[in-house]
């Protein structure tokens, strides 16, 4: 029996040291502290609006894909920690990266939006939507938080060798990565101006983490010098 303990131990120890990469979910924790300091401090001096907002309707439905991102966001974080150490840490810089710098943003143009409707209705869509109206200021909207880590999370997902093997699951989550932008408007939480602004900081991110890699020499220097070690020997 104490061998069985000691020998379980030792599993479980070996399981943490393992996917110990994990731990670095815990930077959106910090981020959300951050956040709440922008949500307490920044006030608006630019609202974002476009006349392409009028001929966006209000879908209260929507609100059932726009909470569904955390656990769009949870899924992504657990898959790639456990298949792929190296996709997990591409995902951690692009989110937390974007989501740090989104703050940054949010302190130096200080922006908001006017979009929310009056709601009357009392079904439980309406409810969830107050209540959201109630607890997350109509501030820090532009680029949109919401919108950058869907993108973070798709194109985290599709990079990954494993992932991309299965035709579905991509398909699936870029289902998941257009509702949830879609959501941000049809909600009225942004403006459209807030998710082109999402949309540029993910392809800025995305060339950043994913092409200048490609672009640097540093394969072909180490190919080179192990041809010149070979050679020698």
């Amino acid at each position: 029996m104490m061998q069985y303990k000691t020998l379980r131990k030792h599993e479980i120890k070996a399981l943490l040291l393992k996917y110990k990469h994990l731990s670095l979910v815990s930077l959106y924790g910090f981020a959300q502290i951050w956040f709440q300091y922008c949500e307490r401090t920044v006030q608006p001096k630019y609202y974002m609006y476009s006349p392409l907002d009028n001929y966006i309707p209000f879908v209260k439905y929507f609100v059932v894909p726009y909470l569904f991102w955390f656990i769009y966001m949870g899924i992504g974080f657990l898959y790639l920690g456990l298949v792929s150490k190296k996709d997990f840490y591409r995902l951690c810089i692009y989110m937390f990266g974007g989501m740090y710098l989104c703050y940054v943003l949010y302190l130096v143009f200080p922006n908001g939006q006017n979009l929310r409707p009056i709601i009357t209705e009392n079904d439980v869509f309406s409810r969830i939507i107050k209540h959201i109206y109630a607890t997350d200021t109509p501030t820090n909207v532009a680029p949109s938080i919401h919108v950058f880590n869907s993108i973070a999370v798709h194109v985290s997902l599709v990079n990954c060798p494993e992932f991309r093997k299965k035709r579905w699951m991509k398909l699936a989550s870029l289902i998941c990565m257009l509702t949830i932008s879609a959501s941000t408007v049809l909600i009225k939480q942004h403006s459209i101006k807030d998710v082109m602004w999402s949309i540029v900081l993910a392809v800025v991110f995305y060339v950043v983490i994913y092409q200048v890699p490609k672009w640097l020499p540093c394969k072909s220097v180490v190919s080179i010098n192990v041809k010149e070690v070979s050679s020698l020997k």
